[in-house]
């Protein structure tokens, strides 16, 4: 068993990069991930699980960073809102849905959706799409607007040779 005491050099593999960060084994991986390695996607809401905001994928599932030890992160794959770098195409579904009002919990459903794409290659029943959005929430109420850049997501999605 490994012990952390006090501030403890740990490396994160994030984003792709292997990043050294120095930790005390109370820190949450939304703080470490905010404060010292300025990736201030994920958004502290209510920092107990509920809200999703904070969401990143860890391993290719979403999960919630407030509810992660940074030291129970190394030696797993971490990616954040800043990682899809623009280029995902959950991101542009969601511009084209105008899939959100605040923004707030934004970089949360991205991240989600995307795990959604990973996991499920082609779109799923809808029962399972509203099971994976109900980990988050939104305020403003854009539901719909998410759900249709769900369907979006996987309607801009290229059409394997094979399946033509």
């Amino acid at each position: 068993m490994i012990r952390y005491e006090g501030k403890t050099p740990i490396s994160l593999n994030v984003n792709g990069e292997n990043q050294e960060v120095a930790v005390r084994p109370s820190d949450l991986l939304l703080d470490v991930l905010r404060e010292q390695l300025g990736l201030t996607g994920a958004k502290p809401g209510c920092k107990n699980g509920d809200c999703g905001a904070c969401t990143v994928i860890m391993d290719g599932w979403p999960v919630k960073s407030c509810l992660v030890l940074a030291v129970e992160a190394e030696g797993h794959l971490i990616w954040t809102v800043e990682g899809l770098n623009g280029t995902a195409l959950v991101q542009r579904a969601f511009v084209e849905a105008n899939a959100f009002q605040c923004g707030y919990c934004t970089s949360g459903f991205l991240m989600v959706c995307h795990a959604l794409k990973m996991q499920h290659p082609v779109l799923p029943e809808e029962y399972v799409v509203e099971e994976w959005l109900q980990s988050n929430l939104c305020r403003c109420t854009s539901y719909q607007e998410i759900r249709k850049a769900v369907r979006k997501m996987y309607d801009m999605m290229e059409v394997p040779p094979w399946r033509l």
